[in-house]
């Protein structure tokens, strides 16, 4: 199995500087967004996002939910198609609905085809049995998983990731998983990530 391009990729130059478009969530932790938008949240720049800003707009809403997940890790999700955001989410207070849930739901059909940037390896096994996110993301028919870092508890452990790969979906894992380790830095501890 070749490692992904994006692999051990981390964000060394956060600034904790937002785009002004969230006022009311957490800051962006990644200059990328300043030269898209202006702290008005007015569009400066018809480029579209990088991976990189759409990885910081995930752990920046999972940022904002961090200790209030239950025993879930606070999860991003940020679903792009052709450079635009159609739907994001986080994990909900006390741990659900995950945050997958809630973005592909908003994003409805138009989740086909797009990218889904998230900030931990989709589930591939609910307590509830309730259907996995791994599954949703299947089902949705998003073409790419972009996943910051791997979930070290046996419900998703690489079996996620090996069912979205074994469903012909893209996968691509390590961009910010230093930052992604360090915001649910408790939850990495207990399950021995």
């Amino acid at each position: 199995m070749q490692p992904s391009p994006l692999e051990g990729r981390g964000c060394r130059e956060a600034t904790g500087e937002g785009n002004g478009l969230y006022p009311e969530r957490a800051q962006i932790p990644h200059p990328a967004l300043r030269a898209t938008f202006s702290p008005q949240g007015e569009r400066v720049s018809s480029t579209p996002m990088t991976a990189a800003a759409h990885m910081s707009r995930a752990l920046a809403l999972a940022a904002a939910r961090v200790g209030r997940t239950g025993d879930n890790p606070s999860v991003g999700c940020v679903i792009e198609k052709n450079g635009a955001i159609i739907a994001e989410a986080a994990t909900a207070e006390g741990g659900r609905p995950h945050a997958e849930e809630q973005a592909l739901a908003r994003a409805g059909e138009r989740a086909r085809g797009a990218t889904a940037y998230v900030t931990l390896e989709p589930c591939a096994k609910r307590t509830s049995g309730a259907l996995s996110c791994a599954d949703r993301l299947i089902q949705a028919g998003v073409a790419r998983v972009v996943i910051a870092a791997r979930d070290p508890h046996p419900f998703a452990s690489g079996v996620g990731v090996e069912r979205l790969r074994a469903a012909g979906i893209g996968v691509e894992v390590g961009l910010f998983a230093d930052e992604a380790r360090a915001q649910n830095a408790d939850f990495f501890a207990r399950w021995g990530g």
